[in-house]
C-alpha cells in the first residue's frame, strides 16, 4: 500500500530529542510497513529495533490507530508533525512506545496528548520524559501552552504521569471506544 504523501518533498519531520529518548516521526511509509507486518522495514525507516508486538491491538484499532492517523495525514499534511512518533531509547535504539498529539491545537489553543509505553519498558519514566519533550516542542515551535490528557479512571500509571507533570482534572467525558475518561489540563506560563 503506497501513501499519497510518500515521496513528497518537505515531509521529512525532524525527531524530538530528550535526555534518553528520540521521538521519531512515524511517516506514512513507516505506518504502511507496520500495518503490513514488515517490522524490519519499519525499523529501518526510523533507525530502531521495532518490537515483535508492534503494532499492538490498540495501534490497529480504528478510528485513531495507525490507519486513522495515516488518513489524517493524507487529508491534511500540515498535521503530520503533531501526529505519531515512536519513542526510541537512544542507548540501544529500541522502540519503547509511542506518543502523539491528536492533531494541531483546537480552537482554544489546547493540544491533546496520547501515549503508550510497551509493557517491557514501563516504570522507567519514559512516558513522563516523552510528554515533556512533546510539550516542549509544541511550546517552543508553536507557542502552545495548554495541554490536555484523557485518561481512563482505571489507568493508574497514566494518572500518576498526569499528576507528576502537574495536570489538573477539569472534567469527565465518555469515549465511544474507551468508555469513561477523566480530562486533565496543564497550562504552562
Amino acid at each position: 500500500m503506497k501513501s499519497a504523501m510518500d515521496g513528497q518533498p518537505g515531509l521529512s519531520i525532524p525527531a524530538i530529542q530528550s535526555e534518553r529518548l528520540e521521538l521519531a516521526w512515524m511517516s506514512p511509509a513507516f505506518i504502511v510497513a507496520s500495518l503490513d507486518g514488515r517490522r524490519d522495514a519499519a525499523g529501518a525507516l526510523i533507525d530502531a529495533i521495532v518490537p515483535e508486538e508492534w503494532p499492538d491491538e490498540r495501534a490497529r484499532r480504528p478510528p485513531w490507530g495507525l490507519g486513522g492517523r495515516l488518513e489524517q495525514m493524507q487529508r491534511d499534511p500540515a498535521e503530520s508533525p503533531w501526529l505519531l512518533r515512536a519513542m526510541i531509547a537512544r542507548a540501544d535504539r529500541a522502540m519503547v512506545g509511542r506518543i502523539n498529539f491528536h492533531g494541531r491545537p483546537n480552537e482554544w489553543g489546547q493540544a491533546e496528548l496520547g501515549y503508550t509505553v510497551f509493557p517491557a519498558h514501563r516504570q522507567r519514566g519514559y512516558a513522563t520524559e516523552a510528554a515533556l519533550a512533546m510539550m516542549g516542542w509544541a511550546r517552543h515551535h508553536h507557542d502552545v501552552r495548554r495541554f490536555l490528557l484523557s485518561i481512563s479512571p482505571d489507568n493508574a500509571p497514566s494518572l500518576r504521569v498526569a499528576a507528576k507533570l502537574g495536570f489538573v482534572r477539569i472534567g469527565v467525558q465518555m469515549d465511544e471506544i474507551d468508555g469513561e475518561e477523566y480530562v486533565f489540563e496543564l497550562i504552562q506560563p
